[in-house]
């Protein structure tokens, strides 16, 4: 533990603040605060102190300081905290003096939780979860990224993972007794119930129609119609402010500008889209393109008319949308028979310009979100990369299932192949690579 470095860094956010927390962590973490915040204070009981330079000697700030002795702390190293006042000169003062003491050095992103990995204090779903619970910018995200942060996931894949090695002692007890044919085919019948049986729990959590990526990432919706129909008088009035540029010029928007919103909880990203039309030139013409990928793209296509001149027909390159399109009727405030004149029970009125509908329509769009995403109790897939492992582990198990019972060595390599997949999904079995673009995301503090 001696080469090991001592690493430190801010790890509340940047700029000024009430407080601001220091974290150090490795071998130095003790004589850091032998130096700067002497008598170090009781295992995980805080205490005021002056903090001094461990050089100069002169008084730095007055602090709440922390003692974490490993292995009971995050990283599982020795671990303290410094809780001072949260100004730029004193964070910088007590970040230069912490350099003083032999052995330090300033973390890089992600280094903490990454040391929390490799003492096994995490696995790679839940150092996921804590940057998702980092992230988290509306309720329901925070409860998902909670759960995965807390175990859940990593109790779920490690559980199944368990089972494919149980099935594989019993089909490497067959190969060692193949001379014994009744005690083979005995420990090879046992181990076919249980792959049968893992394999459609791990089929089912597939089949999840990407709840948990939609949840992590945001429920994408597209504002689509004609030009000049209010689409991005429509973005601004969701958002509550000027996100995009309103011209009764038709052909105004020419890229797709997004917002992101908390509907009840939930997060929502609304894209304002070129109007579809026949293009007058390449610009306009590059515009609807992008309109018509996005919005074949998207969870929901929000499709937008004038309620003086409905378009109740999508355009052909959409018409696969139909089951994912919500109609809105803008401009009812025009309307002849005014609001209240009858439309389809499957439209959403609105004005943009006065507001009306538009409570409405949040609610609407929460709705289907909601529907969508799904209640959210049980731990759900939450990354392409859980989904890429998960299904190599699947197809493994069901060549299992089909395969000849008589090739026992072919049958245990595929039992091998699926539980590499599942270790490499929580990084019991993993690459350098891999682990770098995970903690990579975290910032310089953890």
């Amino acid at each position: 533990m001696s080469q090991v470095a001592t690493i430190f860094a801010l790890s509340s956010a940047p700029g000024r603040a009430g407080v601001a927390v220091v974290r150090i962590s490795g071998p130095a973490a003790g004589r850091v605060l032998d130096a700067m915040a002497s008598p170090r204070p009781r295992p995980r009981m805080a205490a005021v102190r002056r903090l001094r330079h461990p050089v100069a000697g002169g008084i730095l700030d007055h602090a709440l300081v922390l003692w974490f002795p490993a292995p009971k702390s995050f990283t599982g190293e020795d671990v303290a905290e410094l809780h001072v006042h949260g100004g730029r000169a004193v964070i910088q003062a007590v970040l230069e003096a912490i350099r003083e003491v032999p052995g330090c050095r300033p973390a890089e992103a992600g280094e903490f939780a990454r040391r929390a990995f490799d003492s096994g204090r995490l696995d790679l779903t839940m150092a996921e979860g804590l940057a998702d619970l980092i992230d988290s910018e509306t309720e329901a995200q925070r409860k998902q990224a909670l759960r995965q942060a807390g175990g859940a996931l990593a109790g779920l894949y490690d559980g199944w993972r368990g089972s494919i090695l149980e099935a594989l002692a019993l089909v490497e007890a067959a190969i060692d007794f193949s001379d014994e044919a009744d005690v083979g085919s005995t420990t090879f019948a046992q181990a076919v119930p249980l792959v049968r049986d893992l394999e459609a729990a791990i089929r089912r959590h597939l089949d999840d129609e990407n709840r948990g990526e939609i949840l992590r990432e945001g429920f994408h919706v597209v504002l689509a119609g004609p030009p000049n129909v209010g689409k991005s008088s429509l973005l601004n009035a969701l958002a509550r402010r000027e996100a995009a540029i309103v011209s009764e010029e038709a052909g105004t928007t020419r890229d797709v500008i997004e917002v992101r919103l908390d509907l009840d909880g939930l997060p929502v990203v609304v894209s304002d889209t070129a109007g579809l039309r026949e293009a007058t030139g390449p610009v306009e013409r590059e515009g609807i393109r992008r309109t018509l990928a996005r919005s074949r793209a998207a969870d929901l296509v929000v499709w937008l008319m004038d309620a003086g001149a409905p378009e109740t027909r999508l355009p052909p390159e959409l018409a696969d949308m139909a089951d994912r399109t919500l109609w809105v009727s803008n401009k009812v405030d025009l309307r002849p028979g005014g609001w209240r004149e009858a439309l389809p029970d499957d439209m959403v009125p609105i004005s943009a310009l006065t507001g009306k509908g538009i409570d409405e329509l949040s609610r609407r769009l929460a709705a289907i979100a909601r529907d969508r995403i799904g209640p959210g109790e049980h731990p759900g897939i939450t990354q392409q990369r859980h989904r890429r492992n998960l299904e190599d582990c699947q197809r493994s198990l069901a060549v299992f299932l089909d395969g000849s019972p008589w090739q026992l060595e072919l049958r245990a390599e595929d039992l091998r192949v699926a539980a590499n997949a599942l270790g490499r999904l929580t990084g019991r079995i993993d690459t350098e690579q891999v682990l770098d673009q995970i903690f990579g995301r975290f910032c310089i503090g953890k």
